[in-house]
Formats: C-alpha cells, sequence, structure tokens
C-alpha cells in the first residue's frame, strides 16, 4: 500500500502518502494503519472490561498472534458470510461463538476510527499532483471513504446474513485532504531559507460540516512585540509542519503550523484565500509559526504569543507556543490579523477591528456601512438580522469584512474600506436561530459543547474584500448601555474629537469569547497592532476622522445591547431596524 507514513496524535490521524490509498479490503486490513488503530481499540476497551473482548480466546490477554489471526479472518470475513470463514480458517472458530458480541464489536471499531479527525496529506514532492487535484482526491479522500464504508457494511452482512435497511452515507474516511509540495519562496537570509523545507499547500478537499474539538475554545492577552526574531531560536522539523499561505487582503502571510493543531490549520480554508501560483512568486508581507516549542519563546517574552518586526527584509515574523492553552483558532486568526494590521500602518493605512457591508436597496439607494466594535460587540450579529429583516426592501447586500480590514483614502479624498477575510469565525449562540443550520453544508463548527462554541464558514469572496469600496456610514458598536431618551438606538457624533474620544475608549461588555469579565477598555478596541503601535495609529486615526467629517460620513455609536442579558436576540435586531430606517431616510 502507498501510504508513505502515517501519525496518530491524541485523537488526529495524519496519513501522509504519494498517491492513490489501498485499493480493496485486503490491502486495508494489511496495513500498518489498521495494525495500530485495532490495538488501540482494543486496549480501550480492555481498560473498560467489556464484554465486546469476549469473542477472543483470552479476552484478559489478547496477544499479538491473535490479533494477527483476527486479521487475517476479516479479510476473509469481508468476503464471505461467517460460516464459510470458519471453514477455510479452522483456528477462528472462537470468534464465531459469540456472533452478536463480534457485530457490536465491528460496530465499535468502525465508531472508533471515526472518533477521530483524519487528515490525508499528498506529498507533491516528487509528482505534480497539484496539476491534477479532481484525480488525486478521488483516488485519496473518496476512495478511503468508500472503501472504509463499503468493508464496514460487508463485515455486517456476512456476520448477520442481512443487508441494512437504512444506509447513512456518512464520512467514513478522511475529513480533510491537502495537496502539498515544497516551495521556494522569495526568502532572504538564512534564517528563513529553512523554511522552503516545509510543504506549502496548494488544494485543500474538506467534507463539511466539520465538528472539530481544539483544546482550548477562550484567547486572552495580546501580542507581545519583541526584538529578536523567533526563527533564531527555532528548530524545524519538515515532517511535522505544513505552510497555509493565506491571502490577507492583497498581504500575503505564509502560516506554518504544527501537526498537533492540523485542524487549526486547515480551518484557515474557510476563513482565507488560498494563495495561487502567480501569488507565491511575491514577496511575503509576514510569516506566522503556530505550534514551536514553547520553552524558545518564552526566552523571549514571559507570554509567549509574540511577533518581530525585520525591518531590514520589510516583513513580520509570529510565533505561538506549542501549549495546549493556545490551542484556539483565536490565537490563529488574530495573529494573523496583528500581522496585517501592523503592516498596515507602518504603510499610513488605519486598520479597524469591524465588520463593513456594501447594501443596495430595491430603490437602488447604495450604503456602505462600517460598524467598529470590539468581539461579541453585535457587529455581525446586526447585519445578519438587517439582512434577514430587509428581504423586501433590500435589493443585495456585500461583505466587504467580517472582524477586521483597513480603510484607504483615494485620490479624490474619498474613504475607501478593504477587507481581510472571506470567511466569518462567529459565535454559535449569537447566530440568528436557524442560520447556522442553514449554512451547515459549508460550516466547521468547533468546541460545540462549550461556552464561545464557535463556527467558521465563508461569507463573501476575495474580489469583495480587495475591491475597495467608499465609506458612508461609520458607527461604533456599543454592547454595553440601555436605551433611553438621552442614549438613542443609533447617536450620531457631532465633533472629530467626540467620535476620536469614545473610539480611544474602546469601552464594552466582554461576551467570554476571551478570558476577560465585565465591562473593559481597549483602545479602538483593537489589540490587534493597535495598542502595540499606539502612537503611529494616533496620528493615522486623527487624519482619517478628519476626512471623515470632511466627507460628510455618518459618524455614530450603535446600541446593540448585545452584552446585556435577555437583549442578546432583541438588542441586534432593534439596531439592524433602526439602520434601515436610517439608510432609507438619507
Amino acid at each position: 500500500m502507498p501510504i508513505i507514513n502515517y501519525n496518530i496524535l491524541d485523537k488526529k490521524v495524519i496519513i501522509k502518502l504519494r498517491d492513490r490509498i489501498c485499493a480493496d479490503s485486503d490491502e486495508l486490513f494489511s496495513s500498518d494503519l489498521f495494525l495500530a488503530v485495532l490495538k488501540r481499540c482494543i486496549k480501550e476497551l480492555s481498560e473498560k472490561d467489556s464484554q465486546l473482548l469476549k469473542i477472543f480466546n483470552d479476552e484478559c490477554n489478547i496477544a499479538d498472534k491473535e490479533i494477527s489471526l483476527f486479521i487475517e479472518f476479516f479479510k476473509y470475513l469481508a468476503k464471505m458470510p461467517l460460516q464459510h470463514v470458519v471453514k477455510v480458517i479452522p483456528e477462528s472458530k472462537c470468534f464465531e461463538k459469540h456472533p452478536q458480541q463480534l457485530f457490536d464489536f465491528v460496530e465499535y471499531l468502525y465508531n472508533y476510527w471515526r472518533h477521530f479527525e483524519r487528515f490525508i496529506i499528498c506529498d507533491s514532492e516528487y509528482e505534480q499532483l497539484d496539476k491534477r487535484p479532481y484525480r488525486v482526491f478521488n483516488q485519496t479522500i473518496e476512495a478511503l471513504t468508500h472503501l472504509v464504508r463499503g468493508v464496514y457494511r460487508d463485515l455486517q452482512e456476512n456476520i448477520t446474513g442481512n443487508h441494512p435497511r437504512i444506509y447513512r452515507q456518512i464520512r467514513a474516511g478522511a475529513e480533510i485532504a491537502a495537496i502539498a509540495l515544497t516551495n521556494k519562496i522569495d526568502f532572504t537570509g538564512n534564517k528563513y531559507k529553512k523554511l522552503n523545507s516545509i510543504p506549502v499547500i496548494r488544494q485543500i478537499l474538506l467534507y463539511p460540516p466539520l465538528i472539530l474539538n481544539p483544546p482550548m475554545n477562550k484567547r486572552t492577552g495580546k501580542f507581545e512585540q519583541v526584538f529578536e526574531n523567533p526563527l533564531e531560536k527555532i528548530k524545524i522539523n519538515r515532517n511535522e509542519w505544513l505552510c497555509y499561505p493565506a491571502m490577507v487582503g492583497e498581504l500575503m502571510i505564509l502560516v506554518y503550523y504544527q501537526q498537533k493543531y492540523y485542524e487549526l490549520g486547515f480551518s484557515l480554508s474557510n476563513l482565507f484565500e488560498l494563495a495561487d501560483d502567480e501569488q507565491l512568486k511575491q514577496k511575503p508581507d509576514a510569516v506566522y509559526l503556530f505550534g514551536v516549542p514553547d520553552e524558545r519563546l518564552y526566552e523571549l517574552s514571559p507570554f509567549p504569543t509574540v511577533f518581530y518586526e525585520d525591518r531590514e527584509n520589510d516583513w513580520l515574523v509570529g510565533a505561538v507556543p506549542d501549549k495546549d492553552e493556545f490551542g484556539y483558532f483565536g490565537y490563529v486568526k488574530k495573529m494573523i490579523l496583528t500581522l496585517y494590521n501592523i503592516k498596515k500602518i507602518k504603510t499610513g493605512k488605519l486598520p479597524y477591528h469591524g465588520a463593513m457591508v456594501s447594501i443596495t436597496l430595491k430603490s437602488k439607494k447604495t450604503a456602505n456601512i462600517l460598524i467598529i466594535g470590539d468581539t461579541g460587540a453585535g457587529k455581525s450579529e446586526t447585519l445578519e438580522v438587517f439582512r434577514n429583516l430587509g428581504k423586501k426592501e433590500i435589493e443585495d447586500i456585500t461583505i466587504i469584512a467580517d472582524d477586521m480590514g483597513s480603510l484607504d483614502i483615494d485620490k479624490s479624498g474619498n474613504v475607501l474600506a478593504y477587507g481581510t477575510e472571506i470567511g466569518a469565525f462567529v459565535r454559535l449562540d449569537d447566530l440568528q436561530p436557524g442560520f447556522a443550520f442553514g449554512q451547515i453544508d459549508r460550516t466547521i463548527i468547533m468546541n460545540p459543547n462549550q461556552v464561545n462554541a464557535r463556527v467558521v464558514l465563508p461569507v463573501t469572496t476575495y474580489h469583495n474584500i480587495t475591491k475597495g469600496f467608499p465609506v458612508n456610514y461609520v458607527f461604533y458598536a456599543n454592547n454595553y448601555e440601555e436605551i433611553d431618551e438621552d442614549h438613542p438606538v443609533l447617536q450620531r457624533l457631532e465633533t472629530v474629537d467626540k467620535a476620536l474620544d469614545i473610539f480611544r475608549e474602546g469601552t464594552a461588555m466582554s461576551k467570554g469569547t476571551t478570558t476577560s469579565k465585565g465591562l473593559v477598555h481597549t483602545y479602538f478596541v483593537n489589540v490587534f497592532g493597535a495598542i502595540q503601535y499606539k502612537s503611529e495609529h494616533d496620528e493615522i486615526a486623527k487624519k482619517f476622522f478628519k476626512q471623515f467629517y470632511k466627507k460628510g460620513l455618518y459618524v455614530g455609536q450603535m446600541r446593540t445591547r448585545l452584552g446585556i442579558p435577555g437583549w442578546e436576540r432583541n438588542g441586534p435586531e432593534e439596531s439592524a431596524r433602526e439602520l434601515l430606517r436610517l439608510i432609507q431616510q438619507s
């Protein structure tokens, strides 16, 4: 069987191969991976003192010899009825004694295999697999799914002599596959050249909806600037790493992630566009390593989520340690966006933490709305309600940014907004009823049984986030204040200074998406580059806010009340209604 190798890490199975996977049941049962999974399954059952092990002669001490006999028994059982198998292999009669336990054991083994998060990496180092991805994926992930599911059904039918009456076409093979090959990135300096040994993902196939359970479900702290390049301290084992070349807006950030965090790295495919061959030829804007040996980063900073500004090469380097407490998708996404924001600040652009949409009413009136706010402030939630409320009046809604982007000023003085992500990483609890299920066939769901359960799903196109849309409305998402006569849902801010004060103060009620609790204050609600480069950011912010007022933009705050108990649904709904009314009247 042409598997290069496999690795079982906790609840992950990683298969690396060149082209096809096992072709039939004999190859499947003869594989080292099947043997490893079978032994682990038996060990787990033994620790439970399970009755399923009665199928073995000595259920307390199952030797390798008996496991080998069992595998040989399986090879025949996949092809012929149980009563015939024991005639071909007389020594396997012990497995016939308890047919119900044998049936249940097959079911348990099948589910045990499926409880793993399963990945296939097609290594294209010597073959141009990326030039024929459809065929490669059919010969790997599709073939394995059909083979495992088919063998499982054949085994059960040959035990019982009956065909199933209900067939459930579940993902029995791998859940995610990728074609990867080494690529000579335009690096300078030996410290970066070692990254060129890491395979770069060229295509990904995934089967949503995916349910993943990373080790952590919250983020804490901010990313710390250090003044020594983390790459000087990091050793790279190419066999343990992959690179996702992410197009973050028009910037290319190379995200390297260690195999322990494959589920987080592959989830980027629902969030950032994958760089094409031409884009890979350009100089990268940043490099990010997720899952490096943690003790090396603690030498650089007490809080080891760090970034370094390489001024000589004009790019940034980010790194997060291999530690369960950082095994959360927020650390992957937000470090990428921190690097993006810093690059924008360095070029005089204003990064924003917020959502941006372009809305066209059926009257052909267009409104481009930027809502700046902290995580859990109600940005995405309000816009989603707005989409549902305005079906009769709205012709089209284009998402430009779901969480982060930047502003520029064109030659005519217009303020233009750009986005960073083609997807959204949002709280499952804050979505409108039915929304998550309506999009479930495209979704990656993380930690669904925990607080701050999240979904990652595509919401827009790369063209939309890089086009540049003129801004008409700028709101601060206020999720903590009640509504009264002096505090309306939408409140226009009459002066630049008043607006800057509110945005600078960055007040929000924490929604439990980080380890912060209660009312918090964050400079421009943006710990992702704005705080680290505060003086530069402040000068840029003054320039842009003056331009807002000069061009007559509506600048105000929107009270979503998402942080107030009992208003999680109705608060964003009322904000959306007021916003629609404002646009219609303008």
